[in-house]
């Protein structure tokens, strides 16, 4: 069994046997909650505040993953594509990588803080994903449209919306509402966390909304 938490923003654990955390922002800077995790992983996809701040979830012992190289930490499979944070090659905010790992035979893909669409050949190097992290604020990442084209071409059992805003974040992103309105398909609110397992994955595509 293998656990979804979300910390809000770009930040989730993913627990079993290993913890693995996306993105970590440390609370205050943005106007949330600080996360209350200790990754044994910790996936960061690009060096600005708000999805660095390892020191919020690390401990002694904790992998910290920075670059695309492809590793096997604890039995988790990882692979990194780098992509960018804006539409012109990185020119206004760098580079970002997109993390793709597989734990509990479950495939995830965090897409960071993506600011562009995905070209066919990133999109095939991804290949298939369960489960797909998708910023949808827009901004500083991909907004709502965008982030649809990106799902669309991916084509994942279940999507995951982030980078939105919710209250008390202090940064200018839209809600997550302009993203749903576009939905066709079935939304569970999952509140702040949910169990998952391989043979529960959905068949058709599913819109999972956390909440904090």
């Amino acid at each position: 069994m293998l656990q979804i938490r979300w910390h809000g923003h770009a930040c989730f654990e993913l627990t079993n046997d290993v913890t693995i955390v996306t993105d970590p922002h440390d609370g205050k800077s943005i106007g949330l909650p600080p996360p209350c995790v200790a990754g044994d992983i910790i996936l960061v996809s690009h060096d600005h505040f708000d999805h660095n701040s390892v020191k919020s979830v690390e401990k002694g012992d904790s992998k910290v993953v920075t670059d695309g190289r492809k590793r096997t930490i604890s039995n988790v499979e990882i692979n990194g594509f780098e992509s960018y944070h804006d539409e012109c090659l990185g020119e206004k905010r760098g580079k970002n990588i997109i993390f793709k790992f597989t734990c509990n035979d479950i495939t995830f893909c965090h897409l960071g803080d993506l600011g562009h669409e995905l070209d066919g050949r990133t999109v095939q190097q991804i290949g298939n994903v369960d489960i797909l992290f998708v910023p949808v604020g827009g901004t500083y990442t991909v907004d709502s449209e965008r982030a649809w084209k990106i799902i669309n071409t991916i084509k994942p059992k279940i999507t995951i919306p982030m980078h939105f805003k919710i209250e008390g974040l202090s940064l200018p992103i839209s809600s997550v509402d302009p993203f749903l309105e576009k939905n066709m398909y079935k939304i569970l609110k999952v509140g702040n966390e949910i169990d998952i397992e391989k043979e529960e994955l959905p068949k058709e595509h599913e819109i999972w909304v956390f909440t904090l």
